[in-house]
C-alpha cells in the first residue's frame, strides 16, 4: 500500500430524510451538505498503524455508546477499496476515502434513533484519537 500516507477519523454525516425519502431516491445528497464530513484532528502516517484492520471504532451519542466494533468487520479491505474506485475517477495525492462505518446506525436501530440540535458525537479509532462535534440544526434544510 505504498499509495497509502495514513489514517485519520471522519464523522461521516447523513441527512436521512434527503437520503431515503426526498430528492427521488438519490441517497448522495444526504451525505453531501456543508459541514457533513468533519475530519481529523490528526493524520497518523501508515508506519504507526501496525495493522489497520484491527482497530477498534467507537461512535458515542451524548456521552453513549453506540457503535462499538472493530475494522476487522469492515466489508472492504482499504487496498479493494482503491483498486474499485480508482475504476471510476482518478486519485490525486491527498485524496480521502472513507470506508463505511460499524454496525449501529440510529435510522436502522429499533426504535430509529435521529441526532437533534445540540447533541455531542464523538468519533473515535484507536491508535488515531477521536473527533468530537456539536450537532446543529441547519436553517438550510
Amino acid at each position: 500500500m505504498d499509495y497509502v500516507f495514513g489514517y485519520t477519523v471522519a464523522h461521516d454525516v447523513s441527512e436521512r430524510k434527503w437520503q431515503l425519502q426526498k430528492n427521488g431516491g438519490q441517497f448522495l445528497l444526504g451525505k453531501t451538505m456543508d459541514t457533513f464530513c468533519p475530519i481529523g484532528p490528526v493524520i497518523v502516517t501508515k508506519d504507526e498503524i501496525s495493522d489497520p484492520c484491527n482497530l477498534t471504532l467507537k461512535t458515542k451519542v451524548n456521552g453513549v455508546v453506540k457503535q462499538n466494533s472493530s475494522t476487522q468487520q469492515m466489508v472492504h479491505r482499504t487496498p479493494a477499496l482503491i483498486a474499485f474506485v480508482s475504476k471510476f475517477f482518478t486519485l490525486l495525492p491527498g485524496d480521502i476515502i472513507l470506508t463505511g462505518t460499524p454496525p449501529g446506525v440510529g435510522c436502522f436501530r429499533n426504535p430509529p434513533e435521529y441526532l437533534k440540535d445540540g447533541d455531542v458525537v464523538e468519533c473515535e479509532i484507536e491508535g488515531i484519537g477521536s473527533i468530537i462535534n456539536t450537532v446543529r440544526k441547519s436553517s438550510q434544510i
